[in-house]
């Protein structure tokens, strides 16, 4: 399978020189990674990233730092085009377990961010019907959240997180606890979403290689460096970075059944309990 045309444009999101301590233990050291504006011809395709990496390696550190809900000990993160530092509120956050208000309706849900987020009642509203639409929840927006499958629980959190955040959002774990078939729908999901907005820009945190692999453009592997000994060295970091865009493992059926899609995996395994 060939690589589709596309090319890059300005930086939407770049972490620069990011070190986090928590008293003697390094958890994060001189983290620098981007993620650039992707443009496919005659497409409206926004940004999926995938942060990949094993359990307590600094993944949920790094989740809130680019959420803006911590701040790092040195270096920063900046959003858009402007160069925006990050702050609360700026970016959306789907944690593990969708969070919703039980009590509200799926409408009422949303609408209360979009108040949250500065919106007037009416403008908080019709947002939210927007939403609801685009996300296939159209005929949900009157019922509770009890009433929903897992599936629309997780797209009304997605929607309720874009009432804040038009581009960017921030995926917690988004796969676990999954069957393959809902595996399948979340990845499709977010594939289609993604290319809703030219801007859109979806950060997947996870330790699932197969799904990271199925779903981004792009890859970051985080991981320890290591002394000329072997030793970890305190503090992690991006190992490495995988651009599937241009190994033409992105937006087309059949990916994961690759020879390429296949051996990139096993690389990937192979490194992981040495990350």
């Amino acid at each position: 399978m060939s690589q589709l045309p596309f090319s890059y444009r300005e930086t939407i999101l770049r972490v620069d020189h990011v070190s986090v301590t928590y008293g003697d233990n390094v958890v994060l050291r001189d983290l620098n990674i981007e993620i650039k504006n992707l443009v496919r011809p005659d497409k409206t395709q926004g940004q999926v990233v995938a942060l990949l990496g094993p359990s307590g390696m600094g993944k949920t550190t790094l989740f809130r730092i680019l959420a803006g809900l911590d701040q790092p000990d040195e270096g920063q993160v900046l959003i858009e085009a402007t160069g925006t530092p990050v702050e609360r509120g700026m970016v959306g956050v789907v944690a593990q377990n969708y969070p919703l208000f039980a009590h509200r309706t799926v409408l009422g849900n949303l609408a209360v961010a979009g108040r949250q987020a500065g919106l007037s009642g009416a403008q908080a509203t019709e947002k939210a019907k927007k939403l609801l639409d685009r996300f296939g929840l159209k005929d949900q927006g009157s019922k509770y959240p009890v009433q929903l499958s897992g599936g629309q629980r997780q797209r009304v959190a997605i929607s309720q997180q874009f009432m804040c955040s038009d581009h960017f959002l921030l995926m917690d774990e988004p796969f676990s606890g999954l069957d393959l078939v809902a595996q399948e729908k979340v990845i499709e999901f977010l594939t289609e979403m993604a290319a809703t907005d030219e801007l859109k820009t979806f950060i997947i945190v996870t330790h699932d290689i197969s799904a990271a692999l199925a779903v981004a453009d792009t890859v970051w592997l985080m991981g320890r460096d290591r002394d000329a000994a072997g030793n970890p060295i305190p503090g992690a970091r991006i190992r490495e970075t995988y651009n599937l865009a241009e190994r033409g493992l992105c937006w087309q059926k059949g990916v994961t059944e690759l020879p390429e899609y296949l051996q990139l995996r096993r690389e990937i395994r192979e490194i992981f309990p040495n990350l």
